[in-house]
């Protein structure tokens, strides 16, 4: 039986509609925030280890490891903890550690003395499952994809900034300065954030007197884990898909800049330009992209975006140029914005958490995404030492063709193994179709 497609909304009615709940305002506004500050130094942080710590590749290899590892690893306790006490109080304790790590970052005197700040930047992440159920929570079945679309939007407009300022602060003031300059505003920003998210997000998962009860009929956290793993067969290829795509994109995330500088020749300046225009593209793009999988659905958005990274790969091999790197960059943005792909990692993007939150039921969906990111953060873990490795013995290129032929794995699995279920609202809408024809 086909399904039928719904009526559609206005770009400005899609908007009005998701950001008229202040859960998501609130989360929108500050997480733009942060990454306003966040994007400032993030593009450069390979190139301040290399010149101001002094890590060699394989050190900033090892960091990288380490950092994605213990992000993701404390996601599934964080799931757990939000389906079982709700999304509110997670996403509150984690955002006020978030106050303390620019803190060790300024701190470190060397790469090593860098570690204690990643281990608890990783801890932070224990808040990210109930940030992305609680999105899920509060936007209506059939505007999934358009909504987490105008969620990336709004938060991805930071990028269009931030990057080219930062480039300039730290070829102007040297890196060391431009770094620190970034931590104490973070520092303050997420003070701001932290008071912000306690005073007006509100719990999405039950009110305060169902809370109360269940508190008292809670299952044990270890069967809560065990009832979780039984998820169904598309699910768990998407764990697969997560965890292969995972692996390609960390062999590269923090070689990607030292490429930029060492082989094809670009400066700071230039990078944050690219930065920027990649920013311009994910916050275009991302929420049309979010629409056309409410239309289409999110299995060929997906693939699309998933073909595109490894383009993108093969692309930086072949740039000679800023121009050239420009090309590669964009592609890679378009494929954030569009389904979840790009160099940032393995599960995001406003049609793949949407088919995440069409396929999993509410009281389960941040322990499924926490399980979705411990499971790919531990398997993937070895990955930057892999590319570092291919770097250092086969060439720089190397790690970015591994990447790219591994992304390719991953999006065949995808669309072979993959099965969208049909949504509520599509086949509510064809039973009274059907009905009224009887």
């Amino acid at each position: 039986m086909p399904v039928k497609q719904l009526s559609s909304k206005s770009p400005i009615d899609v908007i009005k509609d998701v950001f008229s709940s202040r859960n998501i305002l609130t989360i929108a506004i500050t997480t733009s925030m942060i990454t306003l500050c966040d994007m400032g130094w993030r593009p450069f942080w390979a190139l301040y280890l290399n010149e101001v710590l002094g890590a060699s590749v394989w050190a900033i290899s090892f960091l990288s490891m380490l950092s994605q590892s213990e992000r993701l690893l404390f996601q599934l306790p964080g799931g757990v903890l939000a389906d079982r006490f709700g999304r509110r109080k997670i996403i509150v304790y984690g955002t006020a550690l978030r106050i303390f790590t620019p803190m060790l970052f300024l701190w470190a005197k060397d790469w090593v003395t860098v570690i204690p700040a990643l281990v608890l930047n990783g801890v932070t992440s224990i808040y990210m499952p109930a940030f992305n159920a609680i999105i899920a929570d509060s936007l209506p079945d059939d505007e999934r994809g358009a909504g987490y679309g105008a969620y990336r939007m709004i938060t991805s407009t930071p990028q269009i900034f931030s990057p080219v300022v930062g480039g300039f602060l730290f070829e102007r003031m040297g890196p060391a300065q431009g770094f620190r300059l970034f931590m104490y505003l973070s520092i303050i920003v997420n003070a701001i954030v932290t008071y912000a998210r306690h005073r007006i997000i509100t719990e999405t998962l039950f009110d305060e007197e169902e809370m109360k009860k269940k508190a008292r009929t809670r299952p044990p956290i270890k069967e809560q884990v065990k009832d979780t793993m039984t998820l169904g067969r598309t699910v768990w290829t998407m764990v697969l898909v997560a965890v292969i795509s995972a692996f390609a994109a960390r062999m590269v995330y923090d070689l990607v800049a030292l490429y930029a500088r060492d082989v094809i020749g670009l400066s700071y300046a230039q990078l944050g330009i690219v930065t920027t225009v990649g920013g311009i593209i994910t916050t275009v793009l991302a929420m049309p992209g979010g629409m056309l999988s409410d239309r289409i659905g999110r299995k060929p958005v997906i693939s699309l975006s998933r073909v595109l990274t490894p383009i993108s790969m093969f692309g930086v091999t072949l740039s000679q140029n800023f121009y050239h790197y420009l090309v590669s960059y964009g592609t890679n943005a378009l494929s954030e914005a569009l389904g979840g792909g790009g160099r940032m990692g393995s599960a995001g993007g406003p049609a793949w958490q949407a088919l995440v939150a069409d396929l999993v039921p509410k009281e389960k969906r941040a322990t499924v995404m926490g399980t979705i990111g411990t499971i790919t953060g531990t398997i993937a873990a070895p990955a930057s030492l892999a590319g570092s490795w291919l770097w250092n013995n086969l060439g720089p290129v190397w790690p970015f063709r591994a990447s790219a032929l591994a992304g390719l794995v991953a999006v065949s699995i995808f669309w072979v193994g993959v099965k969208e279920p049909p949504r509520r609202h599509y086949v509510e809408i064809i039973d009274q179709e059907e009905s009224q024809e009887k």
